[in-house]
């Protein structure tokens, strides 16, 4: 029983510590092979970072080692004369002209006007008849003639009708003219509300993103004298809603009832906003 209490001193700390045990486990291993891994971790580290520290130091000495020779370039060859000073001769100064003489303004002739003062016109007063004159008048309640006047007979009216006749002349009407102001507009079948709802019924949505919000347009369209569409314009700030709401409205296959000017068929220039919400 002694001999198997008794230890052996060469034995490990690690040794003693899983005497008995399962050395197969993997802490016993970590154990005895720390302070190999450790020294090996140590060492490497170590020429890692000397390599690191030394690499600039070598490759400046290639570079230094690799660069070509500079010449020297013996800047006394030349032999500088020096510069001749010039001597100017004085330029006399010529006196400066006379100032031109001073031109007097024309004077002008100056005209009051004399109002004269208003004299008041003499009153010119008419002698009364003398009393032989005024005698001569007869007054009280006898008639008396007087100049007799011919009397004014109007000239008869120029021969022809009597009633005067009214001729209404009726403008032409083209063939081939747009016109925007018409006597009888341009009228789908149902009205326009049942337009609008086979434009938004044909309209695909997908071509949108779907979060552009409220999107305007104006459509422009020239109805026929035939009752059909041509020449479908769209001005709007989105290009893709311009394009799709001009494909809708070419769509939509029902013939309109034509604009009128003097009961004949025109072609008239329909415009229809379109407004849409996308969220």
């Amino acid at each position: 029983m002694a001999e198997d209490n008794t230890y052996n001193s060469n034995l490990s700390l690690d040794e003693i510590v899983f005497e008995n045990r399962n050395k197969a486990y993997g802490a016993y291993d970590l154990r005895t092979n720390y302070r190999s891994v450790l020294t090996k971790a140590f060492i490497f580290g170590t020429i890692l970072f000397c390599v690191a520290a030394f690499t600039p130091f070598v490759i400046m000495k290639i570079k230094q080692m690799t660069a070509k020779e500079t010449q020297e370039v013996n800047a006394n060859l030349i032999e500088i004369i020096p510069e001749e000073t010039i001597i100017e001769e004085p330029v006399e100064e010529e006196p400066p002209p006379p100032p031109p003489p001073k031109e007097e303004p024309p004077q002008q002739e100056v005209i009051q006007n004399v109002v004269p003062e208003p004299v008041k016109a003499p009153k010119v007063e008419t002698p009364p008849p003398p009393i032989t004159e005024q005698l001569k008048t007869t007054t009280g309640l006898v008639t008396q003639e007087g100049v007799k006047t011919p009397s004014y007979t109007p000239p008869p009216p120029p021969p022809g009708p009597s009633k005067s006749t009214t001729v209404e002349v009726k403008p032409q009407v083209s063939e081939t003219q747009v016109y925007t102001e018409v006597e009888q507009l341009a009228e789908f079948p149902g009205g326009i509300n049942s337009f609008r709802s086979k434009v938004q019924n044909s309209f695909d949505t997908s071509v949108m993103d779907g979060d552009e919000g409220t999107v305007k347009t104006e459509i422009t369209f020239v109805v026929e004298r035939d009752g059909s569409i041509t020449d479908v314009k769209a001005t709007g700030p989105n290009k893709d809603f311009n394009a799709e709401a001009m494909r809708t409205v070419k769509s939509v296959k029902n013939k309109w009832a034509p604009a009128k000017i003097n009961g004949q068929a025109v072609r008239y220039r329909y415009r229809l906003p379109l407004t849409m919400q996308f969220e």
